[in-house]
């Protein structure tokens, strides 16, 4: 979102190609914009290595003073970001004005619950999803506001669409929110650009978290009756990490299918959430993923019926920071479906993702994606279910192979040999008869290298060229 210049040239001044005949045409389209890099981590927590924001600091320890400065902080970071986009002295300050009013909202509303929960009838806890909303929403306002002035400026009949509920006086639906703000809309001569966040009475972050544009993104697309919904990311889905498998090796998917898509989002990389996905594939609408510096290229596009015409691996993806979390108990035989039960529920409570979990007669594994902390939590809570149990927890990696048709003869024998050849221990291995990916669970040390020798054995050794499927 900060490279304006890309996105006007690429994006909004690249529209599908039209006859020689016929004039430039902007509309008949609707862009979601996201928060500038870094801008929700400021005002949330950060999403890697979970650095305090706003938020974090706030609900942390409301008595101090931290929080205020953080608002100032980020207040400088965004002139900042305006200075470098508005030459013209009359938009830049508007722009400056119109999120200088939505911080001091923001930070008066903070003041007020702080001195509110002085008193004791009045609990923070009971507060703390709506700051969260709250604040989470200034980021998609600010990007969007901007934007929509800049292609004003520049020629394009563009119009703001605030979905953020700022001062809104109704608890509506996200649908209800969506078709009020489109009712006016003129979409063949009006360009909408919305914020990313949308309010509702709900709450999107309760479900989502930080993936809530990606269901405003899907909701519009779904109501919006959208021919097809458009990604545009700084890279290409492709067949591996470039920066890990080198640019020259890894090649863009072209084609696949939402199944795969979420077996991406089960290794946190997604492509789009999961429940995202799940209204664009209802309503047959294709997904496709662009990389915004390659606008002549048609990227991937995800449908749900698509199956590659030959078998093959598309992707190697994984993630690392996993929590093996073994429970084995002797008690456990012929009573897993009950264990399985209770440790899920541990799980659940402390919103622990599941990655992938093992099962014999009496262990259960689960890999979780966590941190160590909460690991320790839901050791202590199982400990105390299970006294009698052996429970232990280690720290690794899953790499997947993945594709939309993985039914080759020896696939996983030629994979597990590939790591075992350059001494990549697997701990533990999966591959389910859907066969849309295998799983191998090693030491986060060998992470990188599993990746690379995965990709070079099943995937480079074809030779793709421009695509493993062009895309249409």
């Amino acid at each position: 979102m900060s490279d304006y210049m890309s996105i006007r040239e690429n994006i909004i001044f690249n529209p599908v190609k039209l006859s020689a005949s016929q004039e430039k045409n902007y509309y008949q389209r609707v862009f979601v914009v996201s928060a500038y890099a870094g801008i929700t981590n400021k005002l949330l927590e950060h999403k890697k290595n979970a650095q305090p924001g706003i938020y974090a600091l706030f609900s942390g320890s409301v008595m101090d003073e931290g929080w205020m400065n953080a608002f100032d902080e980020l207040e400088t970071m965004l002139f900042e970001i305006n200075a470098s986009l508005f030459g013209e002295p009359l938009l830049l300050e508007q722009a400056n004005q119109f999120i200088g009013e939505r911080l001091q909202d923001a930070k008066q509303c903070l003041i007020d619950l702080q001195r509110l929960c002085q008193h004791g009838h009045f609990a923070l806890d009971q507060h703390l999803k709506t700051v969260r909303e709250m604040l989470a929403s200034i980021g998609e306002a600010h990007s969007a506001w901007n934007t929509t002035q800049l292609l004003k400026r520049d020629g394009v009949n563009a119009r703001f669409i605030d979905l953020t509920g700022w001062r809104s006086q109704q608890h509506i639906s996200l649908d209800e929110r969506i078709l009020s703000a489109f009712s006016d809309v003129n979409l063949n001569t009006e360009l909408p650009i919305v914020t990313g966040y949308a309010h509702s009475e709900t709450g999107l972050m309760n479900t989502f978290d930080r993936g809530y544009s990606e269901m405003t993104f899907s909701r519009i697309a779904v109501l919006t009756q959208a021919r097809e919904a458009v990604i545009h990311k700084e890279f290409h889905l492709s067949s591996a990490d470039p920066r890990l498998v080198g640019e020259n090796n890894a090649v863009p998917i072209g084609r696949t299918n939402y199944d795969v898509a979420d077996q991406l989002a089960n290794l946190g990389m997604e492509a789009i959430h999961p429940k995202a996905a799940k209204g664009l594939r209802q309503h047959n609408i294709p997904l496709r993923v662009k990389n915004t510096f390659e606008p002549e290229h048609a990227g991937t596009l995800i449908t749900g019926d698509y199956i590659s015409d030959k078998p093959c691996v598309e992707i190697i993806a994984g993630t690392k920071g996993v929590y093996a979390l073994e429970l084995f108990d002797q008690d456990m035989a012929g009573n897993i479906d009950q264990y399985d039960r209770e440790i899920l529920t541990v799980l659940r409570r402390y919103k622990a993702h599941i990655v992938s979990k093992d099962i014999n007669a009496n262990t259960i594994t689960h890999y979780i994606s966590t941190n160590l902390k909460t690991v320790r939590r839901i050791r202590k809570d199982l400990e105390a279910t299970y006294p009698e149990a052996e429970i232990n927890q280690q720290k690794v990696a899953v790499v997947s192979a993945i594709g939309s048709d993985m039914h080759v003869a020896g696939v996983l024998a030629k994979a597990v040999a590939a790591l075992a050849e350059n001494h990549v221990r697997v701990l533990a291995m999966h591959q389910s008869m859907r066969l849309v990916d295998m799983q191998f669970v090693i030491n986060e040390d060998d992470y990188e290298s599993a990746i690379r020798y995965l990709h070079q054995n099943l995937v480079e050794v074809h030779d793709h060229g421009r695509a493993i499927c062009l895309a249409s």
